[in-house]
């Protein structure tokens, strides 16, 4: 398997379509992309094909620049091999090399945490969700000390269509 950089494109589109019950997420990962907020995006690739997707996006807390994990998507048929782990690391060691110094993900409590990021952290940032779920993590130590406010996403993630 390959992880390499790779803007979105209609491989990338099909993997989110295959990986969530609806097209959200896809359409998500197109306004991103149409829109310029697009930090990293990486695929997974096995024998020509792409079998997975991870992409980090700007977001800001007050006048603070952060990264924000959202979408990650595996193919079904490709899932439980280590694929979304590759991808996560690979993505946050980007992030890292770009400057990036925080970042967030909404999505699950038991994943997340291997990579470092904590629900503890994201205490004080105002995400889409509170709670287990809404975690956060510093690429460079202290960089969310005494940070607090809302997370401002950009726009794709409001519009439909």
């Amino acid at each position: 398997m390959e992880i390499r950089k790779q803007a979105p494109c209609p491989q990338v589109r099909t993997v989110h379509l295959a990986a969530f019950p609806t097209a959200e997420e896809a359409d998500i990962v197109d306004r991103l992309d149409r829109d310029g907020d697009v930090l990293v995006s990486l695929v997974a690739e096995e024998a020509g094909e792409i079998v997975g997707h991870i992409l980090f996006e700007r977001v800001m807390i007050g006048d603070i620049p952060a990264a924000s994990l959202a979408p990650m998507a595996v193919k079904p048929e490709w899932q439980r091999r280590g694929i979304g782990s590759a991808l996560v690391r690979k993505g946050l060691e980007e992030c890292r090399v770009i400057g990036e110094r925080i970042v967030v993900v909404l999505g699950h409590a038991d994943y997340y945490p291997r990579f470092g990021f904590s629900e503890e952290l994201a205490r004080p940032l105002e995400g889409f969700a509170a709670g287990p779920v809404w975690m956060a993590m510093e690429l460079v130590p202290g960089a969310l000390a005494g940070l607090h406010g809302k997370v401002l996403y950009p726009k794709a993630f409001f519009q439909t269509g």
